[in-house]
């Protein structure tokens, strides 16, 4: 698991590999991420937008931008957690993502980032 704060927000990331399937005829490797946002600020905020930036081994890279998170924009008061699953696919075993999310903090109407930090997906028994 890999974690980072950015103005008072945690973010906490854990990932796993989940198999393989084969979409238009090419094999891709699937991957599971479960992210945790966790309030440390004095402030009310929410989440407005994602930002990725999903790596692979063939020096492949994906941009994903949007509006909140599965479907969701959540609002954290102080000490709140948002914990949400998602997944991505590679067109190698080894790979890497990484990332913010843009959220507005209640009390100042400011908007902020909040970086996620790069985490690794990675086949079992696959070395990089």
């Amino acid at each position: 698991m890999v974690q980072q704060v950015t103005n008072g927000i945690k973010i906490s990331v854990a990932s796993c590999f989940e198999g393989t399937s084969y979409r238009n005829y090419q094999l891709y490797y699937a991957f599971s991420y479960q992210v945790t946002i966790e309030n440390q600020s004095n402030d009310t905020v929410q989440l407005l937008e994602r930002h990725w930036k999903i790596f692979d081994s063939l020096k492949n890279i994906e941009i994903v931008e949007g509006t909140g998170v599965i479907g969701k924009k959540p609002v954290l008061k102080p000490t709140q957690k948002h914990v949400y699953k998602s997944n991505c696919f590679l067109a190698s075993p080894i790979g890497a993502m990484k990332g913010f999310y843009n959220m507005i903090n209640f009390k100042t109407s400011k908007s902020f980032k909040v970086y996620i930090p790069t985490f690794q997906l990675m086949m079992p028994n696959v070395s990089n």
